[in-house]
Formats: C-alpha cells, sequence, structure tokens
C-alpha cells in the first residue's frame, strides 16, 4: 500500500486495523446452459419484439441460442417475466438495414433532480423507471446523467401523464400475506419474482425467518427491458477517482478487464464520488462498509486504500479479511456483473453490467 500511494503521488492511508472474519451473504446458485446450434448465418436478427405467448427458452430455441446466453444479453434472470411489445437483443445477431435501431427516450439529470421527481414529471411509474434504469429506492443519480425513460414517446410530453397498456402475462400482486410454513424462497418461486429483488424490496436478510401473518411486498417487473447501457458525463470529482482507479490498478498490474469492472463498480455504487453516506454503514467510493471488516470509517473514506481494496491481491489492506477481485478464483472468465457482485455482495447484483460499455470508454480515454 505504502509503495503504490507513494508511487502515484497520493498520501498514505492509514494502516488497517484488525477486523473480525467477514460473513458473506448465501448467494443463490446460478444456471448455466449449453449454447446450441447457429441458425443459418445472416438469419438471425439483432433482436425480437417479443410476441404474445413467446418465452425466453422459446426465443432462444427458435434462433438457434441457449435460453441462459439470450437472458445474459439482456441482463435478465431465470424468474424475470417479458411481455408483449419487449425488444430482447439476440446475441451474434445482425441487424437489418430497413429497420434503423429506435430512439431510446432519456432524461438528462440536472441539479436537485430526484427519480422521483422525475417519474412525476414524465408521468411514468417510479417502480418502472428505477427498474428500467438498474436503480433501487436508495440509489444515487448526479448532474449529466442520463435516465432511461421506460416508456416510449414520453420525453415528448413530460407534462402530460403517459398512459401504459397493461401486460399480457399477469403481474403478481403487490403485497403477500406469509402463511405457516412460508420461506423467503418459497414465496419468490411462487409469484415468480427474483428472489434477490424480493429479499432487498423488504430489507431481509439472505436467510430470513418469516412470520404467518407478515405482509410483505412484491417487486414488479417493469415492462420494458433492464438492460440500458449508461452515458455520463464525467465531473471534475468524477474523472479524478476513474483516474485513481485506473492509475491504481495499473500499478498493481490488474488487466484492462479487471479495471473496467472496478470503474463500473465504482460508478454503480457511488456515481465514481467519495460519498460520505450510503446504505447501513456504507461508505465511500465503493460504498464498503466498515461493519464487514473492510476498514474503519476514516480508512474506507481514504479513495486509494478503498481502491486497493477492492483490486484486493497481493496489496490487499484487509488481508484474510475481505476479498477483492485479484482474490477471486477465475475471476478474469466473469462477467462484469458476477465479478463485481462477487466483492460487493450487492442486493443488486444484476445493476453492474450497465454500466460496461460506459468503464470501456473511461479506461480507452484515461488511459
Amino acid at each position: 500500500m505504502s509503495s503504490i500511494a507513494v508511487a502515484l503521488g497520493f498520501a498514505q492511508p492509514a494502516d488497517a486495523a484488525p477486523q473480525p472474519p467477514k460473513r458473506l451473504a448465501k448467494g443463490k446458485a446460478t444456471a448455466a446452459g449449453t449454447a446450441g446450434a447457429r441458425a443459418v448465418a445472416g438469419a438471425v436478427p439483432a433482436e425480437v419484439t417479443v410476441a404474445d405467448g413467446d418465452t425466453v427458452s422459446g426465443i432462444a430455441e427458435r434462433y438457434g441460442l441457449s435460453t441462459a446466453e439470450l437472458l445474459a444479453a439482456n441482463g435478465l434472470g431465470w424468474s424475470s417475466l417479458i411481455f408483449p411489445g419487449q425488444r430482447l437483443v439476440l446475441p451474434g445477431g445482425t441487424p437489418r438495414a430497413s429497420e434503423p435501431a429506435p430512439e431510446i427516450a432519456r432524461h438528462t439529470v440536472v441539479a436537485g433532480d430526484t427519480m422521483g421527481g422525475i417519474a412525476e414529471r414524465y408521468g411514468v411509474d417510479l417502480a418502472q423507471l428505477l427498474s428500467a434504469n438498474g436503480l433501487g429506492r436508495e440509489s444515487l443519480i448526479f448532474p449529466g446523467q442520463q435516465v432511461v425513460l421506460p416508456l416510449a414517446g414520453a420525453a415528448s410530453a413530460p407534462s402530460a401523464p403517459a398512459e401504459q397498456s397493461p401486460p399480457a402475462t399477469a403481474e403478481p400482486p403487490a403485497q403477500v400475506t406469509v402463511a405457516e410454513g412460508d420461506t423467503a424462497w418459497d414465496l419468490a418461486e411462487r409469484l415468480d419474482v427474483d428472489l434477490d429483488a424480493f429479499l432487498a424490496a423488504n430489507r431481509l436478510s439472505a436467510d430470513p425467518v418469516l412470520q404467518p401473518g407478515q405482509v410483505l411486498t412484491v417487486p414488479r417487473p417493469a415492462a420494458v427491458a433492464l438492460v440500458a447501457s449508461v452515458s455520463t458525463v464525467l465531473t471534475d470529482e468524477m474523472r479524478q477517482n476513474a483516474q485513481l482507479v485506473v492509475d491504481i490498478g495499473r500499478a498493481l498490474g490488474v488487466p484492462d478487464r479487471g479495471i473496467v469492472i472496478a470503474l463500473a463498480a465504482a460508478a454503480q455504487e457511488s456515481g465514481l464520488r467519495n460519498v460520505r453516506h450510503g446504505d447501513r454503514d456504507s461508505l465511500g467510493l465503493f460504498q464498503q462498509r466498515p461493519s464487514q471488516g473492510w476498514g474503519t470509517p476514516e480508512q474506507v473514506l481514504d479513495p486509494v486504500r478503498a481502491t486497493t481494496a477492492f483490486y484486493g491481491g497481493a496489496a490487499n489492506p484487509n488481508p484474510g479479511v475481505t476479498r477483492g477481485l485479484l482474490d477471486i478464483p477465475g475471476w478474469e472468465s466473469m462477467s462484469v456483473t458476477d465479478a463485481a457482485q462477487a466483492v460487493q455482495l450487492s442486493a443488486y447484483p444484476s445493476y453492474y453490467a450497465k454500466w460496461e460499455a460506459q468503464a470501456t470508454a473511461w479506461l480507452s480515454e484515461l488511459g
């Protein structure tokens, strides 16, 4: 840590205080599919519009794809719902010359904006707006960020509430009452909602004990594709922190892929700002938690130390307590989402993917 800080010209962070062993949250096993035979070259379009009765597995079979890769390409989970009119990206497809890519309605965040205010301005449902942008109710937004509007054409009439047609697929109820013997896993499967989203919506632990009569919120899926690539203009503060993430990665010998993962994680967690607040005791650039062994509040607010802790490896300031990216076996072959989640243990693990393209562009710009 000392040599890294000196080499980069940053102040040397304080030595890490011994921390109690970190208890990792329980995770769900992820399903993996094998790729099916590809359709005849040129026969697979770049995207497909979901029709009434379509399923992800049915679409995958139709175009010679595996269900797993179709889900991954669209940022969907195995329990995600799809709706008529929704557009899905087909991996390996080629765009049709006669069908230009549709415009995506966006709002550029200005100082003072909130997601609730944006939703009200454009007449869209707040939950759908959050979901379409991979955000939670406690997520941060910042000036210059572009927010995807979940309804086509909403940007042309921000003052009038936009009408929505209910999806053909039945939506889960807004709430569910726990019955004797119910578990969170049973309820999520019964309601066909993502378990992580169900736990997060009710602020439940990874293995909660439910009480009969307890009323729980059921997260509703948005009637739009959940993958929205983020395009953000770097402020001076954001640029300084992004450059720090790149420089420390270079000093540690981290490959470009690892630096992109670190940039995407920091962008999702803090908007590339060294914030002094967050969910529970989360703080700093990567929203690291002192209670989980990442260091003292002062240490996790040191961006050099926080970034080095995210990368981990031989320079990990919390050896044996927290795992950085370089401590994750096989991280090089993981998706951005899976690699970042292995370090961060976020309640919203699918949200890192939307930053991949932007993080790659930042790395190209910053070196």
